[in-house]
């Protein structure tokens, strides 16, 4: 069976909330999860924590489906691409909702020839727009947003979570 994995990074979430972020993911990719949730400091009041996940290629979207609706938590899913699928990364934060891009073996992400020329198409030449299009096209927002919630997660502890059998 092909395999890939990735990480889930909540980067903020109500502490409410926890154990079903914790069963959300874990049934995503067919495995109990236990988190090592801890103070997100851009946040007080909320927490974040970091897993680590090995399973089937798509697992990714599904972690990333399973966590949709829960407008107050802050999450990105990464999925290395494997043989035959494309990686991905998925963003989510409360204020833009949620962000998928394809990325390659070293995490860029790739933006298609049919987006670029429909972005080209619709700026006309217009320097600005073309700017605003591309970043929207590369999850600026997304990324400009989350910021500073990654920071604040550097040297957290993480786990993996695997699905066993």
């Amino acid at each position: 069976m092909n395999m890939t994995r990735g990480v889930l990074f909540v980067h903020s979430a109500p502490r409410a909330l926890c154990p079903h972020i914790e069963w959300a993911a874990g049934g995503a990719v067919g495995a109990q999860a236990k988190f090592d949730w801890t103070p997100q400091p851009a946040a007080p009041g909320l927490v974040r924590a970091e897993i680590c996940w090995q399973a089937s290629p798509g697992s990714g979207a599904r972690i990333a489906s399973a966590l949709r609706g829960w407008d107050n938590v802050r999450y990105e899913v990464t999925e290395e691409p494997s043989a035959g699928f494309d990686g991905g990364r998925w963003s989510h934060t409360p204020s833009l909702g949620i962000y998928h891009a394809v990325t390659d073996v070293h995490g860029n992400i790739v933006v298609s020839e049919d987006v670029i020329r429909a972005v080209m198409e619709r700026t006309a030449g217009n320097a600005t727009e073309l700017t605003a299009e591309l970043d929207r096209a590369l999850g600026r927002a997304w990324d400009d947003e989350l910021e500073s919630f990654r920071h604040a997660g550097e040297g957290a502890p993480v786990r993996w979570l695997t699905k066993v059998g």
